[in-house]
């Protein structure tokens, strides 16, 4: 009996699912089953980079496989480099390869380094698997021999007609994790832009997926339940016709719960796209928009050619129901902390839902690789290869960055505290760099980012920040605090600063004209009362009571203690 060969993800989290082992697998058992072949001969497992080496090492090698390859990424390579070293001891007689973007622009020095590993699967995989399984399966001796000499497996070309690949989840997989992990679906491959610090920019040839293909596909995630699905097209919105279509077809089929994440250039939308979008039900469809830097310089030495004004406009106009996360990418040259300080508040000033501050990785195959070699940069030499000083950021510059990102994170990306956060940006008092920078100053003095907190440490430690920097203003802002405080979610403890004005009575009434009282016992669990000193919305002051009920409109309808950042009605009364 002939042994199979096994794919083998080892993914970064439990919910996440690898696209790359499913498509080819599929697609070659199908090819193989088209030629009368036996259709068995590929399958993979999943593995977490938390989970036991021992486990790992388990499920590989119950499976019994005569070829091993695993799909190598910068944030997995180091433990799979660990597993294949200790599987080599256990299956001495199996071939170990690897493919993916992290083994296919260094190859002969992975070869040379990980001596575990007897061959190497370079770029795009479906095709090349394809013929390697074939090989093997028709003659594993000869195979044995080939790769002695001839390690490196290349693709034929580049795979030509995606229609031609299955699609990559099983109804059993859409079903039973629908809520519990995330989809990962292509539409297109390639990209035409030269971002010099990304491996998409080596593949200028956009191929895509027929409409009706994706159309059908996308049926079957909405049918299924299924909550997230984020495609992985490097920019989604290339071709107007298409990209619109694509929306519009979420608008008109939408099942209320699937929610599909795009990475897009915005600059490029259109003003029929624009004019579209309000159209799209809250909920249904998010935005990753990667704006990295505001100069001119910088975009122009990493292959980037954005013009900052039309893309501010662009992301203004995006309606407010649909969820934006945007990036910044610290380390890119030309880019003093000065000139990123600008960047910060360029980007902040668009309020996205999300902010995310990343730093420059150099890897291996890019241009920005040769660029950094020859300009003085310094960087990790093991994965993710990020950089640890520039001629233009110090080693400090980029530390202090950090401490910005852990603030960014705990007060910007949280949610937790917006009704503050809007309010304090919108004053004279702070810029958005202004106060994220002398809030890790503080918090590093402090010792505050040395361990991880709750969220009530950040609201304790912002009221201290605020009642030095802002004691004129404590009135309007201790009110949107204790706000954003009794918001998040229903608690029973209050922080020494927060002087409760409850009056049960008050709030009895409230929930008799707001909530389902079926359960008066559930009621009050699962709602909050409180009387504000300022208009929360209009910051006029103005005596008002809130009503909030977590879990949604039925206060009582709620069995568990719930976020409220996102499932949180506010009812604003009147006395």
């Amino acid at each position: 009996m002939k042994q199979n060969v096994l794919l083998v993800a080892v993914n970064s989290r439990f919910n996440h699912t690898n696209l790359a082992v499913r498509s080819i697998c599929r697609y070659v058992n199908n090819a193989l089953s088209s030629d009368g072949l036996p259709s068995d001969r590929l399958s993979f497992i999943e593995c977490t980079i938390s989970e036991p080496l021992h486990d790992i090492l388990r499920k590989i090698t119950t499976a019994k496989p005569g070829v091993v390859i695993f799909s190598v990424y910068i944030w997995n390579c180091s433990i799979i480099y660990q597993i294949a070293a200790e599987l080599r001891k256990l299956l001495p007689d199996c071939l170990i390869g690897a493919g993916g973007p992290e083994v296919s622009f260094q190859a002969e020095n992975v070869l040379a380094e990980q001596r575990a590993f007897n061959f190497i699967s370079r770029g795009e995989g479906e095709q090349t698997t394809l013929e390697l399984v074939k090989a093997y399966d028709a003659d594993p001796a000869s195979f044995r021999e080939r790769i002695q000499t001839h390690p490196l497996f290349d693709p034929p070309s580049l795979f030509p007609d995606l229609a031609a690949l299955p699609f990559p989840y099983t109804d059993a997989e859409l079903q039973e994790e629908a809520d519990t992990r995330i989809f990962y679906y292509e539409s297109s491959r390639g990209c035409p832009f030269s971002c010099s610090y990304c491996l998409s920019s080596l593949d200028k040839t956009v191929r895509f997926m027929p409409l009706e293909r994706v159309f059908a596909d996308l049926k079957r995630f909405m049918d299924a339940g299924v909550k997230l699905v984020k495609f992985v097209d490097r920019t989604f919105n290339l071709n107007e016709k298409r990209y619109i279509g694509i929306w519009e077809f979420i608008r008109d089929n939408w099942n209320g719960k699937t929610r599909f994440h795009f990475e897009i250039a915005a600059e490029f939308l259109s003003d029929e796209a624009l004019a579209m979008l309000p159209s799209i039900p809250e909920g249904a469809v998010q935005f990753e928009i990667g704006i990295q830097s505001i100069h001119k310089e910088t975009l122009k030495t990493v292959g980037r050619t954005a013009d900052v004004d039309k893309l501010a406009d662009r992301i203004r106009r995006i309606p407010k129901t649909i969820h934006c996360h945007v990036d910044l990418i610290a380390g890119l040259p030309h880019e003093s902390l000065k000139e990123f300080e600008q960047s910060f508040d360029y980007a902040v000033s668009l309020a996205p839902d999300m902010l995310q501050l990343g730093f420059l990785k150099v890897l291996s195959g890019t241009q920005m690789e040769a660029y950094a070699d020859t300009n003085g940069y310094k960087m990790m030499s093991v994965p993710p290869y990020e950089v640890l000083e520039t001629p233009d950021m110090s080693w400090n510059d980029l530390l202090f960055l950090k401490d910005v990102e852990k603030l960014l994170d705990a007060y910007g990306n949280s949610g937790a505290f917006s009704y503050t956060f809007r309010w304090l940006l919108g004053t004279s008092a702070f810029t958005p760099w202004k106060l994220y920078s002398e809030l890790a100053r503080r918090a590093r003095e402090q010792g505050a980012l040395d361990s991880p907190h709750r969220t009530v440490f950040w609201f304790d430690f912002l009221h201290d920040f605020l009642s030095a920097a802002l004691p004129a203003s404590k009135s309007v802002w201790l009110e949107l605090l204790r706000f954003d405080y009794i918001r998040r979610e229903k608690v029973t403890d209050f922080p020494s600063w927060y002087v409760r004005r409850y009056d049960k009575d008050a709030h009895h009434a409230a929930l008799l004209q707001h909530a389902d009282m079926h359960s008066t016992r559930l009621a009050y669990a699962h709602s909050a009362y409180d009387v504000f000193s300022v208009n929360l919305e209009t910051l006029a002051a103005e005596e008002t009571p809130v009503l909030f009920l977590f879990g949604g409109t039925d206060g009582a309808s709620v069995t568990s203690r719930t976020s409220v950042s996102s499932a949180c009605k506010i009812i604003m009364l009147t006395l």
